[in-house]
């Protein structure tokens, strides 16, 4: 068996990013604004448009800054109720406080998706949806648009983990009125932090370049949208959430680098979800059928154990040298819907609750060999195992 892989760092930046920083550090224009045009954050949110083929892209602080942005620029009632999955990470429901509105929670499947049925129930009652494609599991999107469409319910998209993902061949956040992405330093391009918004609505995106903190008329270096812009200038609340140009001139590298890390990454998820079959404890689920996924970690569920063997699971993984982590059995984990204590009249949401108590997860970075990833599906295979007491088998691939 191979050595174990290190999981745990990030990706690496770019050898041709490091021209880019040293230019930048040595002007020390960092602002986004400073530059009449072409600073580094303009140009990456060209480049990410053009990728994901959008018309507009609007590069900020974080993932949240950009939810809570989009929020904004639909320009809700205080108090607006917004649809989100029980599963999702605390930074979504936190966004929509931020926003002054409420957070309405529905239930997610043993498969990671949004209940449809419980979905549907509360939708005409919410003025807005957030779609967390939590951890890269796309939620039947036909089925969700439809529904929101007929009720006139906007959708953004909290596509942190699915950038590279498909839809039906689109990319995932350009479906909704907005998709947001995240580039903190375990997802797919890595910068430390940032974020950026995605869309196709001139005047919605206008809303959120000024809120963003585009003072005075720096919003006139935003091209084709500075009319729209105009419009609102003086009239919306600035939030300082812009990215600078130095994490611009980190990300704008990796950008041709993401057609490979998905390959990579999609073989190297399925290649130990294939292998993690031969476990009567072990459930990978399936994609939906007209999902492309962009996966960079992994996602199971265990069957057949207490919570007892379900934690000497994890334990047993852990000694050997596989950081995995229960979302509903470790401690104050910001993806287990009840410790969002934040938030008043919290609901059960009982089938969800089950479903994280046995739902695990691992980082499988797209920069791992097959022979690394058949390391780690066959120590995950002997943990189980160990664990129900089975003599430990040879597993074939």
């Amino acid at each position: 068996m191979s050595a174990l892989p290190n999981m745990h760092d990030a990706e690496s930046i770019p050898p041709e990013a490091r021209a880019e920083i040293d230019r930048l550090l040595q002007s020390g224009d960092l602002f986004r604004y400073t530059a009449p045009q072409d600073a580094p954050v303009t140009l990456l949110e060209q480049e990410f448009a053009q990728f994901l083929g959008s018309r507009y892209a609007l590069a900020v602080s974080s993932c949240s800054a950009a939810l809570f942005l989009s929020l904004k620029a639909l320009d809700l009632p205080r108090n607006a109720a917004v649809l989100i999955p029980g599963f999702t990470f605390a930074a979504v429901p936190s966004a929509v406080v931020h926003a002054d509105c409420r957070p309405v929670l529905c239930e997610v499947g043993t498969d990671y998706r949004i209940d449809l049925d419980d979905f549907a129930a509360k939708l005409p009652d919410v003025q807005a949806v957030i779609i967390s494609h939590m951890r890269g599991h796309t939620s039947d999107m036909d089925a969700i648009l439809t529904l929101c469409a007929a009720l006139d319910v906007p959708v953004i998209e909290d596509a942190a983990h699915s950038l590279g993902t498909t839809w039906r061949g689109r990319n995932i956040g350009t479906l909704g009125r907005i998709g947001c992405f995240s580039f903190q330093s375990y997802k797919l391009i890595n910068a430390g932090e940032g974020g950026i918004l995605v869309t196709d609505d001139a005047d919605l995106v206008a809303r959120a370049i000024i809120m963003s903190g585009a003072y005075e008329q720096n919003w006139a270096k935003h091209g084709a949208v500075h009319t729209a812009c105009a419009t609102w200038q003086n009239l919306l609340p600035l939030y300082n959430l812009r990215l600078s140009n130095l994490s611009a001139a980190v990300i704008r590298p990796q950008i041709p680098h993401i057609a490979r890390r998905v390959r990579d990454g999609r073989r190297n998820h399925d290649h130990v979800a294939h292998a993690l079959t031969a476990s009567p404890w072990i459930n990978v689920p399936s994609k939906l059928s007209p999902e492309e996924r962009a996966p960079d970690s992994l996602q199971f569920n265990l069957s057949g154990m207490s919570d007892d063997e379900v934690l000497a699971f994890v334990a047993a993984a852990e000694s050997a040298g596989i950081k995995v982590q229960v979302f509903g059995l470790s401690r104050d984990n910001a993806r287990a819907f009840w410790n969002w204590q934040f938030l008043p009249d919290l609901p059960d949401l009982p089938q969800t609750r089950a479903m994280l108590m046995r739902a695990c997860d691992t980082r499988l970075p797209a920069r791992l060999t097959l022979v690394e990833c058949e390391a780690v599906a066959q120590l995950l295979l002997t943990a189980a195992d160990q664990v129900m007491s089975l003599p430990t088998r040879a597993y074939g691939t």
